[in-house]
C-alpha cells in the first residue's frame, strides 16, 4: 500500500513535468533564461575590459589586498548581475505568462554559481571549503526551494533536556555551522585588515603594528559575542557571571596579560622593531623577526627561532644594537715580537683593515671611524695590540668580517716580516757541576 502510494505521488509529478514542458511558456522562459545569461556574460566582459582592477590578478604577483579585492568582485559580477535581471524576469513571467517555475529555477542557479565563486576566490583552507561547498550549498539550496524550514523543524524536534538545559540537534548543527563561518569570516578579516594595515607607508612600524594588533583583538571579541548569540546565551546573564569570573582568571592569566600589555609598551615606546638586533641578559641574541602579542620571536644565526616573552623586555634589561644606527664599533685582538717595528705595523694593518669592503673607510670618513691601530698591553711573549674598526650592521652569520681580517692581519704580518710570538722559556744553570 505504502509502494503504491508513493509510486502514484512519483506519477504525479512526472505527468506534472510533461504538461509543463509541453505548454508554450515553458519554451518563452527558456528562451527569456538563456538571453539573460547570454547578456549578462557579454555585459561582464565589456565592463571588466573597460575597468581592469575587476579582471584577475596573476598567480605569480603580490598584488594590494584592495586589487585582490576587485578582482574577486570581478569574478561575482556576472552572477551577481544574472541575480539582478532575473529577479525582474520572475515578476514579468509571473504576470506575463502567468506561470515563471523555470526563471525561478535559473535564479536559485545564479545564486549557487556566486556562492561557489565566493568559496573559490576567499576560503584558502580546504576543509572549511569541503564544508561550505557539501554542507552549506546543499542547506542554500533548501531555502531557496522553500524546502529548508519543514527539515529544521524536524530537527528541533530531535532534542535531549538535561536539567533546564534543552539541546536540539537543530541547535547543534546551527552551532557547527555558523560557528565555522564566523571563525572564516573572522581570520578572513582580520588577515586582510591586518595586511592594508601594514602597507599604510605614511605610518610608522610601530603605529601600524599597534592598529593591526588592537584590530585582531576587536575581530575576534566580535566573533565571540556573536557565536555567544547564536548559542543563545543571555549575554546580560553572563555579565554577572563574568565579573566573578574574570576576577578568577586575572590571577591565574596575568602572565598573559602582562605579556599582551608589555607587548603594546615595547611597540608604542619605540625600543624595539623587526629586524633589530637583540641580545638579552643570558647571552642569547638574534634578530627580531616577529612581534606578537604575546612574545617576539628572534632569529639566531644557526636559523633557530628564539620565542621570548614580552614581559622580559620591560622588566628586564637587554642591548639592541641596530636601534637607532646600523653602524657598529668592534676590535680584534693580536700580538707581535717585542723586536718588531710597531710604528710601521700600525700603518700596516690600518690598510689592511681599510681594504676590506666591508670595513668603513676612505677619505670622507670622519676619523674617530677610520680604523685604528693601537698597542693595549705589554704581554709575557711580545706586545699585544688590537685594531678597531666601524661597519655596518652585525659582525656575524653571513656578515661576518672578524674572521677575514684576523687572517688579513696573519698574511700581512707575515709577508711583511713581522712574527707574531708564542710562549718561549729561558733557562740557566746555575751550578753546572752539580749532579756530576
Amino acid at each position: 500500500m505504502d509502494f503504491q502510494h508513493y509510486q502514484q505521488i512519483l506519477a504525479n509529478i512526472t505527468n506534472r513535468a510533461s504538461d509543463l514542458l509541453l505548454q508554450p511558456e515553458s519554451y518563452i522562459q527558456l528562451m527569456v533564461v538563456l538571453t539573460i545569461y547570454g547578456l549578462s556574460y557579454f555585459a561582464t566582459s565589456k565592463v571588466r575590459r573597460l575597468v581592469p582592477v575587476l579582471t584577475p590578478v596573476s598567480a605569480d604577483s603580490s598584488p594590494h589586498p584592495l586589487r585582490k579585492l576587485t578582482a574577486t568582485l570581478g569574478n561575482l559580477l556576472f552572477p551577481l548581475l544574472t541575480i539582478l535581471i532575473l529577479s525582474f524576469a520572475v515578476e514579468a513571467s509571473a504576470k506575463l505568462l502567468k506561470q515563471s517555475w523555470m526563471v525561478n529555477i535559473a535564479l536559485v542557479v545564479a545564486m549557487l554559481l556566486a556562492y561557489h565563486e565566493l568559496i573559490r576566490d576567499h576560503v584558502k583552507n580546504e576543509f572549511i571549503a569541503f564544508i561550505f561547498r557539501w554542507v552549506g550549498m546543499p542547506l542554500l539550496f533548501l531555502h531557496l526551494v522553500d524546502l529548508l524550514e519543514p527539515i529544521i523543524a524536524i530537527l528541533e524536534s530531535m532534542k535531549v533536556t538535561i536539567g533546564n538545559i534543552e539541546v536540539s540537534a537543530y541547535g547543534v548543527i546551527r552551532v557547527l555551522l555558523f560557528g565555522s563561518l564566523l571563525f572564516w569570516l573572522g581570520r578572513v578579516s582580520n588577515n586582510t585588515g591586518q595586511e592594508i594595515i601594514r602597507r599604510q607607508d605614511k605610518l610608522d612600524f610601530r603605529t601600524r603594528e599597534v592598529a593591526a594588533k588592537l584590530f585582531e583583538v576587536s575581530i575576534f571579541v566580535v566573533i565571540g559575542l556573536l557565536l555567544l548569540q547564536i548559542m543563545g546565551i543571555n549575554l546580560t546573564a553572563l555579565a554577572v557571571f563574568g565579573g566573578a569570573l574574570g576576577v578568577g582568571l586575572g590571577f591565574g592569566l596575568q602572565a598573559i596579560a602582562s605579556n599582551f600589555i608589555s607587548g603594546m609598551i615595547i611597540l608604542l615606546d619605540r625600543s624595539i622593531s623587526v629586524d633589530d638586533f637583540i641580545e638579552l641578559e643570558d647571552g642569547r641574541k638574534g634578530f627580531v623577526r616577529e612581534l606578537t602579542l604575546r612574545s617576539t620571536a628572534l632569529e639566531t644565526f644557526d636559523g633557530k627561532i628564539i620565542m621570548v616573552p614580552n614581559e622580559k623586555f620591560v622588566t628586564e634589561s637587554f642591548t639592541n644594537w641596530t636601534h637607532r644606527d646600523q653602524k657598529q664599533r668592534y676590535r680584534v685582538d693580536f700580538s707581535v715580537a717585542y723586536d718588531s717595528d710597531i710604528r710601521q705595523l700600525v700603518e700596516i694593518i690600518k690598510t689592511t683593515v681599510a681594504s676590506h669592503p666591508q670595513v668603513i673607510s676612505g677619505e670622507g670618513v670622519p676619523i674617530e671611524e677610520q680604523p685604528d691601530c693601537e698597542i693595549d698591553s705589554f704581554g709575557d711573549s711580545g706586545v699585544n695590540m688590537f685594531v678597531e674598526f666601524w661597519m655596518i650592521g652585525i659582525d656575524d652569520g653571513k656578515n661576518r668580517v672578524g674572521g677575514d681580517l684576523l687572517l688579513m692581519i696573519f698574511e700581512a704580518m707575515r709577508d711583511n716580516g713581522f712574527v707574531i710570538p708564542f710562549p718561549q722559556r729561558e733557562v740557566r744553570v746555575i751550578n753546572e757541576s752539580f749532579g756530576k
